[in-house]
């Protein structure tokens, strides 16, 4: 590999040029066979920076170490790489070369959604900041799905440039994109041994943190913290709890905190003032806050029902 520190390339253009590819037909949008792809894996960077949008599926014709799972060729993976992202490939076997990779890649610099909804709609797609390991895997039908609208696209923009090719191909974009939307929530709701386990870990690490003086120490676990320690990131997390329970990371932290303030409020060997500093709270008011808009009661209305 092209050493170890991260790589930046600005361009379509300068992509198509390390990777051994003629200059691309348009240039701020490129659909690529990666048969194609003349470059050896190891003479192009190993961790890169991209400063467009990377879209990509990925068929290796050797098994790979891929986040904590191996994959063989039989594994359709896709990949979503926001500008600015790093990235290094998961191929770690040194037969890695020419040819060892087939499947499909569209590349879109963020110029190309100007003027355009999709230049702020695309933010809404959390899956471009999921980790590497948090990729798609697609069904055969899903990944021909995938392929025609890319290939829709490479179309467009080789044969039938005018007016209303941008507005086309935006058109395109969006329907790709709304499509792997469907698919990954197919896939949160299909894995159901892993993602059962990230609820239990959860429900665990909840548990154990407002246990523990650090729930006086440093106050609320945040959604950054909880998903670190879960080693998922943020926005997976959220999409994940999203798709099995219908609510996000922020309100499962939520509800534990309720949860342990009613069986606290409940033993009554504690002032409400003792137990707000004990979840964390700094002032009582912004405890009594958030427990009436959560149960609908103030702490003292609840414990007063109680009696």
């Amino acid at each position: 590999m092209v050493g170890e520190k991260s790589y930046r390339i600005g361009s379509i253009s300068e992509f198509h040029e390390i990777i051994g590819l003629p200059r691309p037909q348009h240039p701020l949008i490129s659909v690529v066979d990666l048969k194609d792809v003349k470059r050896p894996a190891d003479q192009m960077p190993a961790t890169r920076i991209l400063e467009f949008y990377t879209i990509s599926i990925k068929r290796y014709n050797i098994g790979f170490k891929y986040g904590q799972q191996r994959y063989d060729v039989q594994d359709g993976v896709m990949y979503f790489i926001g500008p600015g992202q790093v990235f290094t490939p998961p191929i770690k076997n040194k037969e890695a070369k020419v040819n060892s990779i087939s499947g499909w890649a569209l590349y879109i610099h963020p110029d190309f959604f100007w003027n355009t909804h999709l230049a702020k709609a695309i933010k809404r797609y959390e899956y471009f900041s999921y980790s590497v390991n948090e990729a798609l895997y697609l069904s055969g039908s899903e990944e021909a799905i995938i392929v025609s609208l890319m290939q829709s696209i490479q179309r467009e923009y080789f044969t039938n440039t005018d007016k209303f090719s941008h507005d086309i191909i935006i058109s395109i974009v969006e329907t790709l994109l709304n499509f792997a939307d469907r698919f990954y929530y197919r896939q949160f709701l299909t894995q159901k041994v892993e993602n059962h386990q990230i609820l239990e870990r959860l429900e665990h690490l909840l548990n154990t943190y407002f246990d523990s003086p650090d729930l006086i120490v440093s106050g609320l676990p945040t959604v950054q913290t909880i998903a670190e320690k879960l080693n998922i990131s943020p926005n997976y997390l959220g999409s994940l709890l999203k798709a099995l329970t219908g609510r996000n990371t922020q309100q499962h932290i939520q509800d534990k905190l309720i949860e342990k303030a009613k069986e606290k409020i409940s033993s009554k060997q504690l002032s409400l003032s003792e137990i707000s500093y004990e979840l964390g709270f700094e002032y009582p008011q912004s405890f009594t806050r958030l427990f009436k808009a959560k149960t609908g009661l103030t702490p003292l209305a609840f414990r007063q029902a109680l009696s």
